[in-house]
């Protein structure tokens, strides 16, 4: 008998019809002779709902609140998924976060898991019962509600399969795989069969939303495979494990997009030391997560300092850069949100020179202005405007020989 951990995004459990499918695939997988935890994320846009109506009530919400508030939209799916499972005639429990002894420490918001402890779930499992756990959630050493931060369930499924060692990490979403490019944007993309754990991180980190960064982060760590699939169809999806790519794989196997951050210039900045850390220590301080920084040449005694952050905090951030600005005797701020990131990302960049050298010409000759530059041994990501992303992204989907030579017809989620 195998045990399977499967998770359902918002997409998968969104309205009481979406429920039942998602029930009756659990009782499939449990009929045929395995054993299944299944992790749930709030229905639909929920999370989004709830910050609203935080947002509607006080200007004032502490990271405590707003972890209570949040919880509520997964532990009302776990409810009623279970309820959903019940009817099929499977023996099912529900479970919170802290119930089922996921330890965090007490960082509200984006908590980080120092244990999972599992009794319940494994005194579940014992007595034959599916369990459905909450996901995004979980409990401090101080006995506080935490959130593990957005997209966080794929990081308590993640957590789950580990401890309870278990056969497979099933992550279901509103696409069948992982593909070559957001399909949304580029119709000729493909899914891809399997993707290592490295490449993974990198295009999760380059904006991705397919599966969450720290998910992927924890997989590889403590070596989880995950297969990523679609709930709605039963075809196989993409695997993710530690599997090396073969001598015939593709050198770039993907090109990500991302429009979820804006661009921060601090003009005229005093080129000295101690500058640098003046400016992005008190932006960590503030969890404010800075992506790519370019420093221009010294000229006269001043620089610029460019960096890109998530725009959902942008209304800490430009608090914090307006005061360090005019601390350190900077000329001005400016802001743009209307930038996008297009990143190539392969393992077989890391012995195939002239990679870089080919987007930038592709890039060009498409009229496509590059703002920022930033690489990694198997990633390499530009900023350019945000009217430029689909042309970019095209571009150089097709440069790189990764086009389907169809466009992709399965029904696609709305983009956000």
């Amino acid at each position: 008998m195998a045990l399977i951990v499967q998770k359902f995004g918002g997409t998968s459990v969104a309205d009481p019809d979406r429920m039942r499918a998602v029930a009756e695939h659990v009782a499939f997988t449990k009929r045929h002779g395995n054993d299944v935890v299944v992790v749930v994320s709030a229905m639909g846009k929920t999370t989004d709902n709830l910050i609203s109506l935080a947002a509607q009530v006080s200007n004032t919400r502490s990271g405590r609140e707003m972890d209570m508030l949040l919880t509520t939209g997964e532990r009302m799916s776990a409810a009623l998924v279970c309820m959903a499972i019940s009817d099929l005639g499977i023996d099912a429990v529900s479970f919170t976060g802290s119930q089922v002894g996921i330890i965090t420490d007490n960082k509200h918001g984006k908590a980080k898991i120092i244990e999972v402890k599992g009794d319940r779930v494994r005194e579940a499992l014992a007595q034959g019962k599916v369990c459905v756990v909450a996901g995004f959630q979980g409990v401090s050493n101080e006995n506080e509600i935490t959130t593990l931060g957005r997209g966080a369930s794929d990081l308590t499924a993640s957590a789950l399969a580990q401890a309870l060692n278990a056969d497979a990490c099933e992550i279901y979403t509103d696409v069948t795989g992982v593909f070559t490019a957001d399909p949304r944007i580029v119709p000729q993309a493909r899914k891809l069969a399997h993707v290592n754990f490295d490449e993974m991180l990198e295009m999760a980190g380059a904006g991705s939303k397919v599966l969450a960064l720290r998910s992927v982060e924890f997989a590889r760590n403590h070596n989880v495979p995950l297969h990523v699939r679609s709930s709605f169809t039963w075809e196989p999806g993409t695997w993710v494990s530690s599997k090396e790519p073969g001598m015939e794989e593709p050198i770039v196997s993907g090109v990500v997009t991302d429009t979820s951050e804006a661009k921060v210039t601090v003009i005229g900045v005093p080129d000295r030391p101690g500058i640098s850390a003046a400016l992005f220590e008190p932006l960590a301080d503030a969890n404010v997560n800075v992506d790519m920084i370019v420093q221009n040449t010294s000229k006269e005694g001043t620089t610029d300092i460019s960096f890109t952050m998530p725009k959902a905090d942008m209304a800490v951030a430009e608090q914090i850069v307006a005061r360090v600005a005019a601390e350190i005797g900077a000329v001005g701020v400016n802001h743009n949100a209307s930038i996008s990131k297009i990143s190539l990302v392969g393992a077989g960049m890391k012995t195939s020179p002239g990679i870089a050298a080919k987007m930038f010409r592709v890039l060009a000759d498409n009229g496509v202005n590059i703002e920022m530059i930033s690489t990694s041994t198997i990633r390499i990501s530009v900023v350019c405007s945000a009217a430029d992303l689909e042309t970019a992204a095209r571009c150089l989907h097709t440069a790189f020989g990764l086009d389907s030579g169809q466009a992709y017809a399965a029904p696609l989620p709305e983009r956000k």
